[in-house]
């Protein structure tokens, strides 16, 4: 197969001239079929708005063969794609084995046992999206929190209530990446994800797409259980032997893949309790802005967002802050909310979600800072979980129960804003005027002044006084790692820690593939 990489045409082009320029640069060989490997928009030149294409292309091997012996053209290239196989079941066990969460990794973990023939047992903490779904609603509505079932637990874990960001800089030479995302369009996500540079899938239908991944794990004889707390291990001689639900069922057990979210800082605490190696490990904490979303797309695209149906614009902003600290935006959201993202009675922590058309009146992102164990008080495993802990509880009680927000002119003179500018917040949840400072260490909020000054370099209108801010993000990674060896195994023999809330992840797609390797270890050493 012969890669064509840097085809850029037009931004208003159609298929044949896609196809067309795909025949000139092999010098018209005869075709066989072609695909779209990656595409993405070059902005660079406002006035010149293009795609930027890299092809997959099937020709004759013979004429393959002599194309590539004469061509100089560094930009084609012989590939060979890896398809990913999931290894033969060498491992043989006493009891099923059981995955403990259903975000990302649990899921990809389950979906691949059942596919071969092992028939897991899933064990879900918070209830399944349907359910999920009408909590979470009820939640933004009336402030009611169902600590169960919320939008950091249930089924399809708290990527499910975001943007369905699925881009990720894991690299992957088993072809993992492209199956997670071949494995969400075979279950009902669109086809663009293949091949869009920055893909997502959005929380409307990423809902369904989870849905569906269930039913199959169901069909395959896998067993799926919600409202089940894995409240205990039962460990002996340095081995997992069994789990406790919700303090009274006990299940045998000899193989546990353990995927329990970033925010299962219960179970974190009982595996401390259980002496399970861990660490802390750094994260980011800030707030959420909100800029209007036609401003972003001018911004990014210029007047040619006026005129061509684009893509609604998304930005990646990073700056280096005189005290030292990272300042960067994480998890942004084009056209999307903040949402209040709480899992904890009287805390508050706030996140962004989109809908697959990103059409919401603004875009957002976090604003983060970088936070490493030194800033935590004390030095135990579990010392950033209660460092994230002490902010939320403020960003609660200055919220009064709801999302905090601040204009940044008034986040950066110390004040509690009165009124809005021409932003008004867009968010899942209701808000109240509060004064941010009061919830962030003073180190983060003066990095987040110098970061929104710089930003404007990069986006004109960033840093307007009248950008909304809401707080607080400080869910952004998980505080702990739990770690494992070679093998993916904990300290406990049997007890496979993965994904995001285990430290191993950055998001949906690095989840799901950090799921996979573990269910590979699990069947094979």
């Amino acid at each position: 197969m012969i890669r064509i990489h840097q085809i850029k045409l037009p931004i208003d082009h159609d298929r044949k001239q896609l196809e067309k320029k795909i025949k000139k640069n092999l010098h018209k060989i005869p075709i066989q079929k072609w695909r779209i490997q990656k595409r993405s928009i070059d902005a660079r030149k406002k006035d010149a708005l293009s795609y930027v294409y890299a092809v997959d292309v099937e020709v004759p091997l013979e004429q393959e063969k002599i194309f590539l012996e004469r061509n100089r053209n560094r930009n084609i290239q012989k590939v060979q794609p890896q398809k990913y196989h999931f290894p033969m079941v060498t491992k043989k066990r006493k009891h099923p084995p059981i995955v403990i969460g259903m975000g990302p990794a649990g899921l990809f973990a389950a979906l691949m046992l059942a596919r071969s023939g092992l028939k897991p047992i899933v064990l879900e903490r918070g209830q399944a999206v349907e359910q999920r779904t009408r909590d979470v609603e009820h939640f933004w509505k009336t402030g009611e929190l169902n600590t169960e079932s919320n939008v950091q637990f249930g089924e399809g874990g708290a990527g499910t209530f975001s943007d369905g960001k699925l881009n990720t800089l894991v690299k992957d030479k088993f072809g993992r990446n492209r199956f997670v995302l071949e494995t969400f369009v075979e279950f009902g996500a669109p086809e663009d994800i293949l091949y869009e540079s920055k893909p997502h899938i959005g929380t409307d239908l990423l809902c369904q797409v989870v849905s569906n991944i269930r039913k199959e794990i169901q069909r395959l004889g896998g067993e799926v259980r919600f409202g089940a707390k894995v409240t205990d291990f039962l460990i002996e001689n340095h081995r997992v032997k069994g789990l406790v639900i919700q303090e009274k069922e006990i299940i045998d057990c000899d193989a546990v893949i353990l995927a329990p979210g970033h925010s299962a800082r219960d179970t974190f605490a009982m595996l401390y309790e259980k002496q399970i190696s861990m660490s802390a490990k750094a994260f980011a904490i800030g707030v959420r802005v909100e800029h209007p979303r036609e401003m972003i797309n001018e911004s990014q695209y210029g007047k040619a967002c006026e005129i061509y149906d684009l893509p609604t614009a998304s930005y990646k902003l990073t700056y280096h802050a005189q005290n030292g600290r990272s300042v960067y935006s994480f998890c942004m959201c084009p056209g999307g909310f903040v949402v209040n993202a709480s899992s904890e009675e009287k805390r508050l922590t706030v996140n962004g979600m989109s809908n697959h058309d990103r059409m919401g009146k603004n875009s957002n992102s976090a604003i983060i800072v970088s936070v490493t164990p030194e800033d935590f008080d004390g030095e135990e495993p579990l010392a950033g979980v209660e460092f994230q802990r002490k902010w939320e509880e403020r960003a609660f009680q200055i919220g009064k129960g709801k999302i905090p927000v601040q204009l940044l002119k008034d986040f950066r003179e110390d004040r509690i804003s009165k009124q809005y500018g021409e932003i008004t917040p867009n968010t899942k949840g209701t808000v109240e005027f509060a004064n941010l400072r009061q919830c962030l260490p003073q180190e983060v909020s003066e990095s987040i002044c110098e970061g929104m000054a710089y930003f404007e370099n990069k986006i004109r209108g960033f840093n307007r006084d009248d950008t909304i801010l809401c707080g607080i993000e400080a869910r952004t990674s998980s505080p702990v790692r739990l770690n494992r060896n070679e093998y993916f195994e904990s300290s406990i023999k049997g007890l496979y820690p993965c994904g995001e809330g285990a430290g191993y992840a950055g998001g949906i797609t690095s989840a799901a593939m950090d799921g996979i390797k573990v269910a590979e270890a699990l069947v094979t050493v």
